[in-house]
């Protein structure tokens, strides 16, 4: 799956299947569902299940303090719903979130049997009909701010090299300057905030529909293409025809505007710092941050970045 990486909120590095395994099984047994047999589909910022005894997959929050953002990913799927928008549902008949191990767990109604990814040309269709919707103030979306999440990963980054830190504060520094005085032409309203083709899947009737709804929020629609546009510039993810599908069937060429090479480094940076944030428990991910800044100091490829 292809991950943005500095999507991720919380400390997943400290969080593992046992904890997850015994909080699945209270919030089932709190809601009438059966856990036995459940599968563990992605351990992150969220341990995702799909059960094996029901039709619904059961999303575990990583991180105990994010009960309120998980009532308004509750509220974001519901409106979605109601506006008939292809996206993963939340499972009725159930007040959600449920608190469970002092964690909130919401439960959604199983969209595939199996792993099948959208296509590009597709995942620009679901972004261009999100942007035309309207969002209801009801739902508290919050800003848009890429600069809080790098602060943030700064604040949680263990076991990396005191220059290798030293140097992705300043680029951050920089990039805010940088940032602020852009002049962004799409509108402003409700973006996906992780928009990439691995938020999107194939269901069981063969219909794209956009899932992992935790990064909704406020903002300039050009973040929400920024990923894709990365991915295939950059890191070579995708190839150039999959990239003009895409283009072509949202209707804007991001990488045309001015302001792409400064969100593209800020995106590159999020998902840099997100990786540090992992480096003081796991040697892979100390690996993967000291190569990622090593080719942002050098201008180096990012074609052997690993997704993690």
């Amino acid at each position: 799956m292809i991950s943005a990486d500095g999507g991720e909120q919380g400390d997943a590095g400290a969080f593992t299947a046992d904890p997850a395994g015994a909080t699945l099984r209270e919030a089932c047994h709190a809601v009438g569902l059966d856990p036995s047999g459940a599968e563990l589909l992605r351990l992150g910022s969220n341990a995702v299940y799909r059960l094996a005894t029901a039709p619904v997959v059961v999303r575990v929050a990583a991180d105990p303090g994010v009960l309120d953002q998980m009532k308004r990913v509750v509220r974001v799927a519901r409106w979605l719903e109601a506006e008939n928008f292809p996206a993963v549902r939340v499972l009725a008949g159930i007040d959600q979130p449920v608190v469970a191990g002092g964690r909130a767990v919401t439960f959604w109604e199983n969209a595939q049997d199996r792993n099948e990814y959208a296509r590009l040309d597709e995942l620009g269709d679901l972004l261009r009909q999100l942007h035309w919707l309207e969002e209801p103030e009801s739902l508290g979306l919050p800003y848009y701010d890429p600069f809080e999440h790098v602060a943030g990963s700064l604040s949680r980054m263990e076991g990396v090299a005191e220059d290798d830190r030293a140097f992705v504060e300043e680029r951050a520094a920089k990039l805010q300057k940088d940032y602020d005085r852009l002049d962004f032409v799409l509108p402003f309203g409700a973006i996906h905030g992780d928009a990439n083709v691995g938020n999107a899947i194939r269901q069981h009737d063969g219909r794209a529909i956009l899932i992992d709804l935790d990064g909704f929020s406020l903002g300039h629609r050009e973040w929400d293409l920024v990923l894709t546009s990365l991915y295939y510039e950059r890191f070579g993810w995708h190839t150039r025809t999959e990239y003009e599908a895409f283009v072509h069937h949202y209707g804007f060429e991001l990488m045309n505007w001015p302001g792409y090479p400064v969100l593209a480094d800020t995106r590159e940076l999020m998902m840099t710092v997100w990786v540090g944030t992992l480096a003081g428990s796991s040697p892979v991910a100390a690996e993967e941050f000291a190569k990622r800044v090593r080719a942002i100091r050098t201008g180096g490829s990012r074609r052997d970045w690993r997704p993690l």
